[in-house]
């Protein structure tokens, strides 16, 4: 902390100086001499001197970031690398820009989500109205020279027991969505995992076991990951289900049931090359008015 402290110091000084008249004239900044190894004239490069740590290796982060090296959602064609659960190169794939390479908008990722969540509600809530509570249908007193207020029922939704009123009732929540927009918020979501790196392609999802501790270690291998979401081409296989089914962070899906909402429950997606061909067979299929 006192080698970081001393370094913030020292750039604090070469900022708020004025720079010193070197020979020929020519301005030479303070931070050229404080950091004689560091400055350059267009370009600097944070490279520490050789007797002293310019900040401690501790407090630098091992991790590389990644900085994209061209402009996001431009629709072009992406070229990706092929692997297995045991990291072995199966060469490359192409991934259509019309899929995997679409801008990013939120608010169709919104709408779709919010439709798939309303769809699957079962909307079994039910309340009895007055003609279905228990109880009897005589007047409970007479009409007038009680000095109470005037009731004809006791199943009313102001006595205790009674019915509700304007309760809910069995319905469906679906609301309807087009067909457009629903297959754009897919899109967007494999482009959101390909431009973060998320995506992994595999040649297949083959393993050589029922056992779970197979399952484990794959994904233990995998950097950054939390959550993992499995989508084959076809049907699963029984081998990859058993070995999955105790595992609350890695879910298997045909390429049938991708959608948006597993997508976005799972930081990391592994797609077989089986699977992507299918999901970008189904994307290009004309929609049936």
């Amino acid at each position: 902390m006192r080698a970081l402290a001393h370094a913030a110091s020292l750039l604090r000084r070469a900022t708020a100086c004025t720079p010193q008249v070197g020979a020929g004239g020519r301005d030479v900044p303070l931070l050229a001499k404080i950091f004689p190894n560091v400055y350059c004239s267009r370009y600097s490069t944070l490279s520490a001197p050789v007797n002293e740590a310019l900040i401690p290796p501790e407090l630098l982060s091992s991790k590389a970031v990644w900085t994209p090296d061209r402009e996001l959602g431009q629709y072009e064609d992406l070229v990706s690398r092929v692997t297995n659960f045991h990291s072995e190169d199966k060469g490359f794939m192409v991934l259509d820009g019309d899929v995997f390479d679409v801008p990013i908008r939120k608010d169709i990722v919104h709408r779709v989500v919010r439709w798939q969540l309303a769809k699957r509600q079962q909307g079994t809530h039910s309340t009895k109205t007055i003609s279905e509570v228990s109880g009897t249908g005589r007047k409970p007193y007479k009409q007038k020279g009680t000095g109470r207020a005037r009731h004809g029922t006791l199943r009313g939704c102001q006595f205790r027991g009674g019915a509700t009123m304007h309760g809910p009732k069995p319905r469906s929540h679906a609301h309807k969505l087009p067909k457009k927009v629903r297959r754009l918020g897919l899109k967007i979501a494999l482009s959101a995992r390909t431009a973060e790196g998320k995506l992994c392609i595999f040649e297949d999802l083959e393993v050589p076991s029922h056992k779970t501790k197979n399952i484990v270690q794959y994904i233990k291998q995998m950097d950054d990951t939390k959550k993992v979401l499995l989508v084959d081409g076809g049907d699963i296989d029984k081998k990859l289900k058993l070995a999955t089914q105790n595992l609350h962070y890695v879910n298997v899906i045909p390429s049938v049931g991708l959608n948006v909402y597993s997508i976005l429950q799972h930081d990391t997606l592994v797609m077989t090359r089986d699977a992507i061909n299918r999901i970008v067979e189904r994307m290009h299929t004309p929609i049936n008015r």
